[in-house]
């Protein structure tokens, strides 16, 4: 029997049961049996292993089709476009190049010192290491840099004991994990491990290591292999002249019909499985004490590790409910619609939600609204920085060094 998840039953969950877990099975987008592309890794190889699934004797050839690292990436990026249809509201911090982009207004003095190429505004739902990131600590707050700044300060002290900082300046830190890596404490800044895992891995996969992935880039001009040109170092070129042995074949300046074979063949699969699991468990660790009170705070806490565990479950829902393409030649369609399911006691048979994507960000907006009043910060308002000028030089020197031509043809 499936329920609807209300704000009471999570909070009850977040109080005592473990986890949340979501499994599913996919399929390839063009039906089963359809080959699908996982990623390739350092080798140019796919990542096989044999695993146990049940109801199987032996262990089963699987490929990893999609990371921890990549799902928790996929459920930030859902909850940046949800916010930007302003369907959801949630703490976030941006670093704006916006003043150093080029642009058509200037002259060629002018744009010294500006970048290359436009890299807009970044938040924190696109960076990496989250709010330890490296862009974050190179930039500035009010002309001030922003670890130095009054908001940056905070972090220093954030820990288990201490997550109020995260809560109010990148709650998906507390979700999706982060490690204060570039901090003042170096190596030994806080970590914050995963609430969230979430990984996709085909199973019963055929991997063809015979055959090569084969085909051609069609030109509709059918320019010909046989034909030289020269490039000049402006990046023009010209025809050779007959007989000129110095010279290219058109596809060096991506003209003509090029053929290409690479051993990533891809692979088939009986099914590719999906497995999702927030740790409540993890949650309960986190303590979110507010300025000018002392003492343990149960109902701040609890409040704060709701609304977290409505944001998982939002990120997750809004970023897989409809299926997913993971890259190229990888689309996968699931069987059947995204059920969660409760572990609350052991030995107890789970209890079972289905979960839709604006289900879960009414469940967010009222477990936030609740954390607001029991005093918790929960800005709406993004906090903007600045790049500072040696992060806007490197930058700016790394998008020439890309528009440079490579003489050796590499």
């Amino acid at each position: 029997m499936t329920e609807k998840l209300t704000l009471d039953q999570l909070r009850e969950a977040v109080n005592t049961a473990a986890a949340f877990r979501c499994r599913r099975r996919l399929q390839p987008a063009g039906g089963a049996g359809d080959k699908v592309f996982p990623p390739t890794f350092s080798g140019a190889v796919y990542a096989e292993e044999q695993r146990r699934v049940p109801g199987r004797e032996q262990p089963v050839t699987c490929v990893l089709l999609d990371s921890v690292q990549s799902q928790a990436n996929r459920m930030e990026l859902a909850l940046q476009d949800a916010m930007e249809a302003k369907r959801l509201h949630m703490p976030l911090l941006v670093v704006d190049f916006s003043d150093f982009d080029p642009t058509g207004d200037l002259d060629a003095d002018e744009q010294h010192g500006r970048l290359v190429d436009k890299v807009g505004k970044l938040t924190s739902l696109q960076l990496p290491h989250r709010l330890a990131d490296a862009i974050l600590r190179d930039s500035e707050l009010d002309k001030v840099p922003f670890r130095l700044s009054d908001k940056g300060r905070t972090l220093d002290e954030a820990s288990f004991a201490n997550a109020t900082p995260l809560f109010e300046l990148c709650p998906t830190a507390l979700v999706f994990g982060m490690w204060d890596s570039t901090g003042p404490k170096g190596s030994l800044g806080p970590k914050f491990e995963r609430a969230m895992v979430s990984e996709i891995v085909g199973i019963g996969a055929a991997l063809d290591t015979d055959h090569m992935n084969r085909g051609v880039r069609r030109d509709p001009l059918e320019i010909r292999a046989n034909i030289g040109v020269i490039k000049n170092p402006d990046k023009s070129w010209k025809v050779a002249e007959a007989g000129s042995k110095k010279n290219d074949k058109p596809s060096a300046i991506n003209h003509g019909s090029v053929p290409f074979a690479r051993p990533n063949a891809g692979v088939t699969i009986e099914y590719a499985e999906q497995v999702t699991t927030l740790s409540l468990i993890g949650l309960r660790r986190y303590r979110f004490p507010l300025k000018g009170q002392d003492g343990l705070m149960n109902d701040v806490d609890q409040a704060a590790r709701v609304a977290l565990a409505a944001l998982g479950l939002c990120a997750a829902t809004l970023a897989f409910e409809k299926g997913m393409d993971l890259r190229s030649r990888c689309l996968l369609w699931p069987e059947g619609v995204m059920m969660w399911e409760l572990l609350e006691k052991p030995g107890q048979e789970p209890r079972s939600f289905v979960l839709d994507g604006e289900t879960t960000i009414d469940l967010h907006k009222a477990a936030v609204k609740a954390a607001r009043a029991h005093g918790l910060p929960c800005p709406e308002q993004a906090l903007v920085l600045k790049p500072n000028a040696e992060l806007v030089k490197l930058v700016r020197l790394s998008q020439l060094e890309w528009t440079k031509e490579d003489k050796e043809g590499k």
